[in-house]
């Protein structure tokens, strides 16, 4: 059986906890010299350690200092702060149906400026046609048993996705060749895509590239995942989104994805791979 979402935030907790309690006895003190030192009882550091009580991030500042890790302050509260939302169950984010999953990111997108996004599976969901999003949103409805408001969902998927066009926000993009023989949709679905496609690369803000299937592979194929900035990465897995906000960790999907736009195509020779793919649906 799975772990649920819950058990999977309390395991965070739990890591959290730990290193709490390391910085601690590194730091060659005692659990009551801890809190006399923060202002609190005994017993909250004790609870704190246990991973019984969870840490507000003004604790884990008031930790570090007195166990002299300032340093450690930025990677534990951003690990405090992602523990309700590590691990999110389609299922559950979906149980009323998706119009509203796609209603609750639009302030994340409105104030990320620098998107880098990857997809290995489908059409990054800001550059989805709203004929394919709608096909796209059905099947997952279809598959994770939730209810089908595809047709609304997509509307919003769409209509979230303005900012694509505003001018204030920079996008770029990788897909896999695969992305563009997948058949979501009829073929006249694949044909508006695809179509898209070509018309979105000459937007100034906007750059995408392909890894072709032939390429030699120094990263090999990842599940999807969208940064925003450098302060937050979502990854799309098969039954949950994975939100990563440690800033260590961050880096580690930068790194991914500069190796990976080393891996891609861009311009004419993308264009070229879309077309040979209009051609396969046609």
């Amino acid at each position: 059986m799975s772990a649920s979402p819950s058990s999977h935030a309390q395991a965070a907790r739990e890591v959290i906890a730990g290193r709490l309690r390391e910085l601690r006895v590194e730091a060659e003190i005692t659990g009551h010299e801890l809190a006399v030192r923060c202002g609190w009882s005994p017993a909250k550091s004790s609870r704190i350690e246990r991973a019984r009580t969870a840490p507000s991030d003004a604790d884990i500042r008031a930790w570090c200092a007195a166990c002299g890790a300032d340093d450690q302050v930025r990677d534990l509260v951003a690990a405090n702060r992602r523990a309700d939302r590590l691990y999110v169950h389609w299922k559950k984010l979906h149980r009323h149906g998706m119009r509203g999953a796609q209603d609750e990111v639009v302030p994340l997108y409105e104030r990320t400026r620098l998107f880098r996004v990857y997809c290995s599976n489908v059409v990054p969901g800001m550059l989805q046609t709203e004929a394919y999003a709608t096909a796209l949103l059905s099947a997952i409805a279809d598959f994770q048993g939730t209810p089908d408001d595809a047709p609304d969902a997509a509307a919003s998927r769409v209509e979230r996705y303005e900012v694509l066009h505003d001018g204030r926000h920079r996008f770029v993009l990788l897909i896999e060749e695969a992305v563009l023989r997948h058949r979501v949709g009829d073929p006249a679905t694949m044909a508006g895509q695809l179509g898209y496609l070509l018309a979105v690369m000459a937007l100034p803000q906007v750059s995408l590239g392909i890894v072709p299937a032939g390429a030699e592979r120094r990263v090999w194929p990842l599940e999807a995942f969208y940064m925003f900035d450098d302060r937050q990465v979502s990854v799309e897995l098969l039954t949950a989104g994975v939100n990563v906000t440690a800033p260590g960790e961050i880096a580690v999907y930068a790194k991914a994805f500069s190796r990976l736009t080393g891996m891609a195509v861009h311009g004419q020779a993308a264009r070229a791979l879309i077309s040979e793919a209009i051609e396969f649906h046609g």
